[in-house]
Parts: structure tokens; sequence; C-alpha cells
């Protein structure tokens, strides 16, 4: 992942442009102010959906709207530090798997953020957005946040106008005002039944604006079973396809501490590439990219499929 073209101070700040440890088997690389670097985080797995960790990157290849690329810099161990919005489905479809919800969360808080480095944030959706706790790295602040998280009283409910549950509202609220202000892995996790009643934006635009502040989304389909989740799955399928995420549905064979640990190892085994374009700007435009692994077949790697490109100011 990783693409803004109005933000060059990304060249020479936390995004390992100029990372030290040659023993991590990465290459270095400076660059001057007047070029845009794109940059991808990309998991890669076999079809065992086993997370493949051992590739270099002479075994990758990457088109930018269908011409190859030349990618500059590469690392297998990203320890850049990490940005994790969860955005919780809180309308009255989710109030029976809420408790199980909160619960997850609590306990993948608790293995994944390093307080030193990391922030999290805590957003919940339904007749409202409500951002229950900003970004912080004190587990403290964010456990005491979650146990607030919870569905519309009954005086909400018969007070409601419009919409009922916004989350496509929600996804472009937390990518415009909190994730496009950050740097490095960045990643939104929805836990919801992938239903939307009521935002002003639709599906394109919530993916656009994730792609926007290069953020990756998680989707995590999690339902009692009392809801058709046909659109909602594809819903939630298509955000996590388009950004370079991951989708799970929540079931008896995959309970969701189990989804929140396989995320937990996807964050933890990300390759992060980064390239100048041959062919630069003249406009700000969407261009797409196409990331493989050419030498080893069989391999499927996850990395968000476009960038935003525009004109670098002299």
């Amino acid at each position: 992942m990783l693409a803004d073209a109005t933000s060059r101070r990304e060249l020479l700040t936390g995004l390992g442009l100029l990372w030290a440890g040659t023993a991590c088997g990465q290459d270095t690389a400076s660059f001057s102010s007047d070029v845009q670097v794109v940059n991808l985080l990309a998991t890669v797995r076999n079809k065992k959906y086993e997370i493949i960790r051992d590739l270099s990157k002479d075994d990758f290849s990457l088109l930018e709207d269908g011409h190859p690329q030349n990618l500059r810099y590469f690392t297998r161990e990203s320890d850049l530090p990490l940005t994790v919005g969860l955005m919780i489905d809180t309308s009255m479809s989710q109030l029976h798997v809420l408790d199980a919800e909160r619960g997850a969360c609590f306990r993948f808080v608790d293995a994944v953020l390093r307080e030193n480095k990391d922030q999290f944030f805590i957003m919940q959706f339904d007749l409202t957005v409500q951002t229950r706790q900003p970004l912080t790295g004190s587990r403290k602040a964010l456990n005491d946040a979650l146990a607030l998280v919870d569905t519309p009283t009954r005086s909400q409910l018969s007070s409601q106008s419009g919409g009922g549950t916004l989350l496509f509202d929600a996804l472009v609220y937390g990518s415009q005002q909190i994730m496009k202000k950050r740097q490095g892995r960045k990643a939104m996790i929805v836990l919801s039944d992938g239903g939307d009643n009521g935002s002003d934006v639709n599906t394109a635009t919530a993916i656009e604006e994730a792609q926007r502040a290069e953020t990756l989304i998680y989707s995590i389909y999690f339902t009692d079973g009392g809801f058709d989740g046909g659109e909602g799955k594809h819903i939630l399928q298509r955000l996590a396809k388009e950004t370079g995420g991951s989708y799970f549905e929540v079931s008896k064979k995959l309970p969701v501490d189990q989804v929140f640990a396989l995320i937990e190892a996807d964050l933890r085994s990300q390759y992060s590439l980064g390239f100048v374009s041959d062919r630069p700007a003249p406009v700000s435009q969407f261009r797409k990219l196409q990331l493989n692994v050419a030498k080893r077949p069989g391999l499927v790697v996850q990395s968000r499929d476009r960038y935003w490109a525009g004109p670098v100011s002299p």
C-alpha cells in the first residue's frame, strides 16, 4: 500500500526509505524531494493460505497501468509504526454478537499494541458515526472506550431520522480525518454484517478515500444468522480486496478470536516495497497497480490495486 500525490514528507519520514540494518535483507534508498515515491505493503500467501515470508525483491514484478516499474527499495521485516482503527457496527442487527466483538477487540489490542510506537482509535457506527476513543497508545484508554461501545438506546431509536447504519460514512471519516494525517502502516478493521442504510456516500467513495489515505481495510463479517448477508458480504469483500486488506467470515470453524489472530499475523508479515514511476503525472488521477510474484507460481499477492498520482510541486 501507500501513496499520496500531495505528501512528499513521506520521503524522509517513518516509511523506511532511509532505514538502516541490512541484516533484515533490505535495500536502502534516498530520493530528492521533487519525486513522488509510491509505497506498497504486501502479504503473500500460498494456496493453503499460509503466509510466505522468504521472498526477495527480485521475486516481485510490478505494473503501473500495464507498464513495468522498477522496485527501488524493499524490506521483509517492517517495523514501521502501526495505526489501527477498530470500526464497530453497533446497529441493532449486531445486538447479539456485540459482546463477542468487544471481547475479541480487547484481546487484539492487548496482543498487538506497542504502547511506545503504535496508535489505535475506536469508532462505532449505527444511526450516527461516533469516535469512542481518538488515537492513543494507551491500552487502558482503549479498553475503557471499548467497554462503552454499544447499540443505540430506545430513546435514540425513537428519535431516529434518516439513516440506520452509516458504514461508508464511518470509513470516509476515518480515512479523511485520521488516517490521511498518519504515516507508516495503516489499517481499519471493520466488524459488521456489511449493511449500509443512510450514508451520504457509496461503496466506491469509501474505497477511494481509504486508497487516498493509503489504508488497508480488513473486513470481518459477523452476524447471528438473522441477516441475509448476500449484499453485505459482497460489500465487505470489495472493501478489503480493493484496498489490499482481507475479508473474513466468523463461523464455528473460524471464531472471531481466530480471525483477529490471522489479522495480527498479516500485519506482522508484510513486505514493504517502493517505486518511483517513470511516467510523470500531468494531472491528478488514480493509476492501476498490479504486484505479482513472477518466479514462484501459485502464490497470491495481497496489496492495494491502485494509487492516487499527481504532479509533484517544484
